[in-house]
């Protein structure tokens, strides 16, 4: 077993059972991240993006971070 592993196994082995289900949700979603396939984006995609780094109204968030944070009760 490589270092990390080593490493990864013995934080494990010492966390909570509650943290130890979030460290298996993480490597569960880092997996199914590592399979997925890459998809073109569509052209509308494309211009959305681009309108949005031109400052176009239109696309610019109706909210700041900041109080997305705090709706969203993260601090």
């Amino acid at each position: 077993m490589s270092n990390v592993k080593e490493r990864i196994f013995g934080a494990v082995t010492i966390m909570s059972e509650e943290d130890a289900v979030k460290v298996w949700n993480l490597i569960q979603g880092a997996v199914a991240l590592s399979n997925a396939e890459e998809v073109a984006p569509y052209p509308d995609e494309l211009a959305a993006i681009a309108a949005y780094k031109a400052g176009d109204p239109d696309y610019q968030p109706s909210i700041s971070q900041e109080d997305l944070m705090k709706e969203l009760e993260i601090n």
